[in-house]
């Protein structure tokens, strides 16, 4: 398949990458271009909130994609670019340095922006989010042994910066504005087990907590709320939740419904242009539902799905979502949309907790748990199995710890 034209990707996080690679396995021999806005190779980004806090010496960025690998793809990049417009009619991408790459296909990975703080708060120089490596070279530098770090968010990111923080040796409080922890993530039954063993670290929990201000004082940020207490921080990391990069696409006047609008096959409202990854707001045949995930499996699976599509393969992209995140030596993992019903509970002692989630017709659609990571990642494997397969399934065998969950794929 080839082509004067290039297939142009914009976006060079996990979906970029992965797009690459796929278009050009894919079959696609003619112009390759990435467009990223930071000056880099792509990285991942989830060591960012954990290991990259924790390891000694430092670690670099964990590339993706290495220049040599770029180079085999024969991959022309433009790093530290951004895209600024889309001239649809012209089938052009308007970059930083003033070029118009025309494309014959074009894939918007462009991610997601942590979303900061109302300016009602006020402002303060030690106020941070994390999304970049450079902004984790920042958080590195002010969690230290005896710093003290408040966390605004109770959600993944801010709590995996808490776990990092207390494990480096600093003191950490987090302020969550809703009644207990990972409100839209997780049921309460495991936001309590997470919230006890970020307290047994010595993790300060505020739930609840409304912000009335931050200002500077004494050389430090003070965070105070408006009950009154107050929480003195050398740093402020803000962890409350991330905004879809959508600007380019609604300038270029595609669809956008908190994402860029896609169809089943990833392709926006002009056939010639796809989304995937954080960016993008996708119907998911199994929920009934548009989604749009912030995870990494799931950018990398809608990357390879879009550059097949982008080849004319018409493939519908329904991959079970699947997140985790590491909390101190534990594990949670989800797999699936846990609705707002009750659950199954599967209580495997002090290796964890899992609950299922069973539709009216007692097939699985949802499953999460949270303990030891060898045995959570296993059960929710198999999990992710059978909601794949829409077995179903007895309530009484999935509560039964006994119970090996491979023995339920033959039913």
């Amino acid at each position: 398949m080839e082509s004067e034209r290039a297939m142009v990707v914009v976006g060079a996080g996990e979906a970029g990458a992965a797009a690459v690679t796929a278009l050009r396995e894919g079959g696609w021999t003619g112009p390759l271009i990435l467009i990223g806005s930071e000056d880099s190779l792509p990285y991942e980004r989830p060591p960012l909130s954990k290991s990259f806090l924790l390891e000694e010496p430092p670690p670099g960025p964990r590339y993706i994609l290495t220049s040599d690998r770029l180079r085999e793809l024969r991959v022309t990049t433009f790093f530290g670019r951004s895209a600024l417009s889309i001239d649809r009619s012209r089938h052009t991408v308007k970059i930083s340095d003033g070029a118009n790459v025309p494309y014959e296909r074009l894939l918007l990975a462009t991610g997601a922006a942590p979303r900061t703080l109302p300016p009602r708060y006020g402002s303060a120089q030690n106020v941070f989010t994390l999304r970049t490596h450079d902004d984790a070279v920042r958080l590195r530098g002010g969690i230290v042994q005896g710093s003290n770090i408040v966390v605004i968010g109770g959600g993944f990111i801010g709590l995996e910066v808490a776990a990092s923080a207390v494990s480096r040796g600093a003191s950490c409080v987090v302020l969550e504005a809703g009644p207990r922890l990972l409100t839209r993530a997780v049921p309460e039954v495991l936001a309590r087990l997470i919230q006890g063993r970020h307290e047994e670290a010595g993790v300060q929990i505020v739930t609840s907590a409304s912000i009335t201000r931050i200002e500077e004082r004494a050389k430090q940020t003070l965070v105070i709320l408006d009950d009154a207490r107050a929480f003195y921080a050398d740093m402020v990391v803000v962890g409350i939740g991330a905004v879809p990069n959508v600007k380019l696409a609604e300038a270029a006047g595609l669809f956008v419904d908190n994402g860029i609008v896609v169809d089943e096959t990833l392709a926006t409202s002009d056939s010639n242009i796809f989304a995937a990854g954080d960016c993008c707001s996708f119907p998911h045949p199994l929920y009934e539902r548009r989604l749009r995930l912030e995870a990494w499996r799931n950018a990398r699976r809608q990357a390879m799905t879009a550059a097949a599509n982008m080849l004319g393969a018409r493939q519908i992209h329904d991959d079970i979502p699947w997140f985790w995140s590491d909390q101190y030596e534990e594990t949670l993992q989800i797999a699936g949309i846990c609705p707002d019903q009750p659950a199954v509970h599967r209580d495997l002692g002090p290796k964890g907790t899992v609950l299922f989630y069973l539709d009216h017709d007692s097939k699985l659609v949802a499953a999460c748990g949270f303990g030891s990571l060898i045995v959570i990642a296993k059960e929710i494997r198999f999990a992710e199995t059978l909601i794949a397969r829409r077995l179903k399934l007895s309530p009484v065998a999935l509560a039964d710890p006994t119970m090996n969950l491979k023995s339920l794929l033959v039913g």
